[in-house]
């Protein structure tokens, strides 16, 4: 967390993590809005599917996640995302999609990094999905609460998604059960304390 004192002259990013469909790509959006660059972990695991070919459906897009941990180590993706963000000369970047505490070690290692977990209940979620009528939401709510286990780690490998330890790290978290403009009030307020509010 060291580092946000002096936000205004070092690269600022500010990592995204939670549950699918618990705001944050609601949050992404509005640091656009303020001149943020947007970066996903999920960006690489896309290239891949769309590399080997065939269908990006979220259960693949988790298995493909889940080998390159395995291959490459479990903090692949935040690592990936690090060089990019590094070698690029956008001063204030989104991470979005950090779904394992291994990402957040190496995202760590740019100096101004803060991370932000995106909190809303499960039943809030399961609604918000079945409302939103994407594709990869359309599944019975069995099938969508299964996802969203796996997702938080429940059964899965050391180097699977692992959302629950990862939001556990957070450095602020936001509640987002509410409306859009309290969640744009909450995110307000966490640039406030970190020395953003001017970005």
């Amino acid at each position: 967390m060291a580092g946000w004192n002096k936000v205004g002259a070092r690269k600022l990013c500010i990592g995204l993590t939670g549950r699918m469909a618990s705001g944050k790509g609601e949050v992404a959006r509005l640091l656009q809005g303020r001149g943020f660059s947007y970066i996903s972990l999920s960006d690489i695991v896309r290239r891949e599917a769309a590399r080997e070919g065939g269908t990006a459906d979220r259960l693949r897009m988790q298995d493909i996640g889940n080998r390159l941990r395995a291959r490459d180590g479990a903090g692949v993706l935040g690592r990936r995302v690090r060089e990019t963000v590094l070698a690029d000369a956008a001063t204030h970047w989104v991470i979005d999609g950090i779904r394992h505490p291994a990402e957040v070690l190496e995202l760590r290692r740019i100096d101004a990094f803060i991370l932000i977990g995106i909190e809303c209940s499960v039943p809030t979620i399961l609604a918000r999905m079945k409302a939103r009528g994407r594709a990869s939401d359309a599944g019975a709510e069995r099938e969508l609460r299964a996802a969203l286990d796996r997702e938080w780690g429940l059964g899965e490998p050391a180097n699977g998604q692992q959302v629950g330890p990862t939001l556990a790290l957070a450095d602020f978290f936001i509640d987002n059960n509410g409306t859009l403009d309290g969640l744009r009030d909450r995110l307000d307020a966490v640039l406030e304390k970190i020395g953003a509010g001017h970005v």
